[in-house]
């Protein structure tokens, strides 16, 4: 408003495009919110460790097309779908482990929000005998493997930076937004 009391130009033109925004039927309007909304791509990951390993421990790895590093079981999350129940299925899908989404640990912390990828990842931990046949999908999986903490493979770039936020790896103590 000015000093006389009256509505300056830009707030009468804001308040038209809200009574405008507000006249459109409630798809429409949410299809403009969607569209003018940042999306994020949301994913659940499993950190699965060696149950029967003594420290420093052991973690599962597998190499995936179609990059030459490796990465942590997870994928996309379905829509709707609850990020344990999402993280349980990737784990099955890829190597072959079956556990009850409620077996599955929240890590801390339990999503790692990437922000110039614009992606999620939800993380959970878990913990299994190595000695479990693993039966991987080789039309996702190239290679599954156990690690031992202090001798990982070469990691994907956004496996090691989502790792350092859990110590683990060649970034491990450099955890930082992504």
């Amino acid at each position: 408003m000015t000093s006389s009391g009256r509505p300056t130009a830009l707030r009468l033109l804001r308040l038209a495009a809200y009574r405008s925004f507000y006249r459109l039927p409630f798809t429409w309007r949410k299809r403009l919110v969607r569209m003018g909304s940042t999306q994020y791509v949301i994913g659940a990951v499993t950190i699965v460790r060696d149950a029967d390993a003594d420290p420093p421990g052991r973690i599962l790895l597998l190499r995936q097309p179609p990059g030459p590093g490796w990465s942590i079981p997870g994928g996309i999350l379905n829509r709707g779908e609850h990020p344990a129940a999402g993280a349980a299925r990737e784990l099955a899908e890829e190597t072959g482990i079956r556990v009850e989404p409620a077996r599955l640990r929240p890590g801390v912390p339990n999503a790692i929000v990437h922000t110039g990828g614009r992606w999620v990842d939800m993380v959970f931990e878990v913990s299994v005998p190595a000695d479990d046949a693993l039966t991987i999908d080789e039309a996702e999986v190239h290679e599954a493997a156990w690690y031992p903490l202090d001798a990982l493979p070469r990691l994907t770039r956004p496996t090691a930076r989502l790792l350092a936020h859990y110590d683990i790896g060649p970034l491990a103590g450099q955890a930082e937004d992504d």
